[in-house]
């Protein structure tokens, strides 16, 4: 399982936001966005870009931790 710390998120519509970006990345599945943790889980069905996913988190208007 892979995790990214994620600062900025401070309700359910940023974990909503965050969710649907990191769904754009191709391999994340099982992708789980907690809000008190400020974190990002998943696992990989296919190596992921781990750029791409701060990228994708960034463009969602949020700071990778």
């Amino acid at each position: 399982m892979k995790s990214v710390k994620i600062k900025g998120m401070s309700c359910q519509h940023c974990v909503m936001a965050v969710t649907k970006a990191l769904n754009e990345v191709a391999g994340i599945k099982d992708l789980e966005v907690d809000l008190s943790r400020g974190e990002a889980t998943f696992e990989e069905s296919e190596p992921v870009d781990m750029e791409w996913v701060r990228n994708q988190i960034r463009k969602a208007g949020y700071e990778v931790g």
